[in-house]
């Protein structure tokens, strides 16, 4: 087990926490504050322990290792000032005279908010005379951002080299629920696995054979596997160069991956398209492809999910971003939301998922909604993610 903010002590000490405000701005106005709400219990947490400062740091988009405005993180601080009820100061650098200067000038209990770590290249390198620098800011180091775990950059590995090192709360719940679906699962355990592509999810899919009872396969990587029994796609979207890969998952299987038994189809990516519901088994048509899940399917994953004692879902069954082909990922998500009424534990990992959730209006009718895509989804295969590895065991 990591250590937590919980196991050591933070009085008078500068807390320098690494967040994921990798967010949505639009003309200057942050446009979804999720995941600066999510940090705010780490931040309360570490004020409460007496910490004489807390020192945020994270990354937005991808400035290209110099400084842009664009990218710049100054109209996030008063964001979480307004959700905290309290000043969060800015400084326009996460390293060097700047930053420390500004660190020596907050009050006691202060909060500072330092500029976006892409902003120098040496980050992504995971450069250690960065993580020196980052570290020289900090009496101890947190870290809360599990959408950026996987990284081996200097904001979430490198600092930990240099400082005593230990999980924020979101960071810990994220471990928690994430690490008992692949060490303890209660059975029976339902995977349900959606999205584009198959060759995102490999290692996902073998990883899971071995604790899953039943893989649910929906999304475009269900039309790969369909192509590989040699059912006709016409113009769906389907991995040619993982053909082969699908045939030997199938051959692994023994009778695991459940997939959609009938499809929405179209005959444009159009929200406008002409559809129709048709049977998998036949193939799709020249000049169709496939949108969704159909109705059957919908029903077909809802028995296997009615007995299920832990859930896992990854990926949309369909374009849900288009109207016409959300149905299948909402009733999915209901149907999820429902198991979860009678007892399931239900994890929703990250990315278009928790995205879906969110929009479905479901995210507190499930267990857990997962706030890292790319993390979850190297946890789930069973991945060591280099953030967390950097970290303190108790």
């Amino acid at each position: 087990m990591k250590k937590t903010i919980l196991d050591v002590d933070l009085k008078g000490k500068r807390v320098l926490m690494r967040v994921d405000f990798n967010v949505p701005i639009n003309n200057g106005i942050v446009t979804d504050t999720t995941r600066i709400t999510a940090a705010i219990p780490t931040i309360k947490s570490i004020l409460d322990q007496g910490a004489s400062a807390v020192i945020l740091m994270s990354h937005l988009g991808r400035p290209k290792g110099s400084p842009d405005p664009k990218y710049s993180l100054k109209p996030v601080a008063p964001v979480l000032a307004s959700l905290m009820g309290l000043d969060v100061h800015f400084v326009e650098d996460c390293i060097g005279p700047v930053a420390e200067e500004a660190v020596r000038a907050l009050p006691d209990g202060g909060v500072l908010m330092l500029e976006n770590t892409r902003f120098h290249p040496e980050e992504e390198k995971n450069d250690p005379g960065m993580g020196q620098k980052l570290a020289a800011l900090g009496d101890i180091y947190v870290n809360d951002a599990f959408g950026s775990a996987h990284r081996a950059h200097a904001s979430t590995e490198g600092v930990a080299h240099y400082l005593p090192a230990v999980a924020g709360l979101l960071m810990d719940k994220e471990i928690t629920f994430l690490g008992s679906v692949l060490e303890s699962p209660k059975h029976p355990f339902v995977a349900i696995l959606g999205g584009a592509k198959i060759s995102d999810k490999i290692g996902v899919i073998e990883n899971l054979l071995n604790k899953a009872d039943h893989i649910l396969i929906g999304g475009g990587m269900a039309n790969t596997f369909f192509a590989a029994q040699g059912i006709a796609m016409g113009d769906s979207l389907v991995e040619g160069d993982a053909l082969d890969t699908a045939k030997t998952l199938l051959g692994k299987a023994a009778g695991k991956l459940v997939l959609p038994q009938d499809a929405v189809i179209a005959d444009a990516f159009d929200v406008n398209a002409s559809t129709q519901t048709i049977s998998t088994s036949a193939g799709v048509p020249v000049g169709w492809r496939i949108l969704d899940i159909g109705p059957e399917t919908v029903k077909q994953f809802a028995v296997v999910l009615g007995s299920a004692k832990t859930i896992l879902w990854n990926g949309p069954m369909g374009v849900f971003e288009m109207k016409p082909f959300a149905q299948g990922t909402f009733a999915v998500a209901q149907a999820v939301a429902d198991q979860t009424k009678q007892g399931a534990v239900s994890i929703i990992g990250g990315g278009d998922s928790a995205a879906a959730i969110h929009e479905a209006g479901l995210e507190k009718a499930v267990t857990h909604v997962s706030t890292g895509g790319g993390a979850s989804l190297e946890m789930l295969e069973g991945l060591p993610l280099p953030g967390l590895a950097a970290l303190n065991e108790e």
